[in-house]
């Protein structure tokens, strides 16, 4: 396995780097004072107006939906390399990009499974960055990380499917912009347990769909929001299913191999920053007399962190090369790994820098309190870390049975 960068990825990495530092990371604080003067108000998860200007200057600096082989010509293995530049920023960096969750797996969902005319109304505005999405599987009565549990229905009748459910954690939401949803419900409660589930596209505006709140992580209430839903006799045309009936659960899976490669590699960039932030900080803070950089405690916390994050990248890459090579399938278990092991390790090495940079690292004085938030929700998100270790660990046994 060679991860040596390609002429290609190294190019756009820089460009992504150039864009970041000059325009991304100066952008924060305008982002940030926007969102403030809106908080518990009706305009809380509006878009703050840099992120349009953000979106404009990405196009023109040829930085835009790289995410998608068909779109960029960069492979997962190349793009992988971006998109941890992007986890300096990973609130703004990867909107400015067009390249945010849950916009990407939806996207490539709708590329993957869409029919002509559901990419012509839905793919293509959410490629343009006109629009955004959701994806609606976890539901607050069921444990979700076993997506056959979902109960949300999905009934035929006529030329209509009649949706009832309940879902949450329904990432991007709340945002105004958030158009269309892909939602996972039971079509055939009696077939075999992988083919009773389907997936249906339910535009934001269809009546019966109810956003019911939108749920704080952490106490923070992110720009996009993360929304508890209802689904109440809401009609949508059998023109809307995604694929075919019962084919719910391999779209699933099928949609979340690259997406972790994204994850991934922005937790590996946050943790980036974090190591940054705590050396900066550890060269400046004089403590007994010496810079706090000198006392051997914090040094193992910098090397420590080192080390974790060098590890966890080098997984990344292998299972981003692999999937370039065989498929999600084919790296399943490369996969669950690393949805593992990375957020752990941000979330270790977001701690350590909290830990140097003392009160202030758990204030919003300093990125480290909102970055380790995002993490430690990142060991949930798209399954638990139990779920993961469950898969790893079956490949295992098997294997010397």
């Amino acid at each position: 396995m060679d991860f040596a960068p390609s002429a290609v990825a190294d190019d756009y990495t820089k460009r992504m780097r150039a864009f970041l530092d000059e325009s991304i990371l100066p952008a924060e604080a305008e982002y940030d004072a926007w969102r403030e003067a809106r908080r518990g108000t009706p305009a809380e998860h509006d878009t703050p107006p840099v992120i349009e200007t953000l979106k404009a200057e990405a196009r023109e600096r040829g930085l835009w939906n790289l995410f998608l082989p068909s779109e960029s010509g960069l492979s997962n293995l190349e793009y992988a390399a971006v998109a941890e530049v992007t986890g300096w920023s990973p609130v703004i960096a990867p909107e400015a990009i067009n390249c945010q969750a849950p916009d990407t797996g939806n996207m490539e969902t709708l590329h993957l499974f869409g029919t002509a005319e559901q990419k012509q109304d839905w793919l293509a505005p959410l490629l343009a960055g006109e629009i955004r999405s959701a994806f609606a599987m976890t539901e607050p009565e069921v444990a979700s990380s076993d997506a056959t549990n979902i109960t949300t229905s999905i009934r035929r009748d006529g030329d209509d499917y009649v949706i009832n459910g309940r879902k949450w954690w329904i990432s991007g939401a709340a945002d105004p912009r958030c158009q269309i949803f892909i939602v996972m419900g039971k079509t055939d409660p009696g077939a075999s347990t992988h083919r009773q589930q389907s997936m249906i596209l339910v535009p934001r505006d269809t009546p019966g769909l109810t956003i019911t709140r939108a749920l704080p992580v952490f106490g923070y209430q992110d720009q996009h929001g993360h929304c508890e839903l209802e689904f109440d006799d809401v009609r949508v045309p059998v023109s809307n299913l995604l694929g075919e009936e019962g084919g719910g659960f391999a779209i699933a899976q099928a949609r979340l191999g690259p997406g972790r490669i994204h994850h991934c590699m922005r937790l590996i960039g946050m943790a980036e920053r974090a190591l940054d932030a705590m050396v900066r900080r550890a060269t400046e803070r004089i403590a007994f007399g010496k810079p706090l950089a000198d006392q051997g405690v914090v040094q193992q916390q910098i090397a420590e962190s080192r080390i974790e994050i060098e590890q966890a990248r080098l997984l990344v890459l292998k299972t981003a090369y692999l999937i370039d090579e065989v498929g999600s399938r084919g790296a399943a278990t490369e996969i669950a790994a690393i949805k593992v092991i990375c957020p752990r390790m941000a979330c270790a090495v977001i701690d350590r820098a909290i830990q140097v940079h003392g009160g202030g690292g758990v204030s919003d004085d300093f990125p480290l309190a909102y970055a380790y938030a995002w993490a430690r929700a990142l060991r949930l998100a798209d399954g638990p870390d139990e779920v993961h270790l469950r898969s790893v660990a079956r490949v295992e046994i098997k294997s010397r049975a």
